[in-house]
């Protein structure tokens, strides 16, 4: 089964301009980890480099990078970019998440 994870076109323009200015070689990483306060939290680095088994999303000037552990939590979901009255942020929409906070960092399998 190939792991689905997909980049709006929104958030692709977004993660572009970001890369752009970080330079020659910058990558986006999307990561899953233990915290914030619904049990696990998005995380969202610059990287330069990429491992053998990440899952490698490539979208118009973006690419995506996201390791095996959070492929699992993320399988199915799609990153968007939105910019509102609260202000702009990436947004993941997860099918898995059962639960998660009122920011959208957050949340709960």
């Amino acid at each position: 089964m190939t792991p689905n994870v997909t980049i709006s076109d929104r958030a692709a323009r977004r993660i572009g301009e970001i890369l752009h200015s970080e330079g020659s070689g910058a990558m986006l990483r999307i990561s899953v980890e233990g915290g914030g306060c619904s049990g696990f939290q998005y995380k969202f680095d610059i990287a330069r480099e990429k491992a053998s088994d990440d899952l490698v999303i490539s979208r118009n000037d973006a690419v995506v990078l996201v390791d095996p552990t959070s492929v699992t939590f993320l399988s199915g979901s799609e990153v968007d970019f939105v910019d509102d009255l609260i202000g702009a942020s990436f947004r993941v929409n997860n099918p898995n998440a059962t639960a998660s906070c009122g920011c959208g960092t957050s949340f709960s399998i």
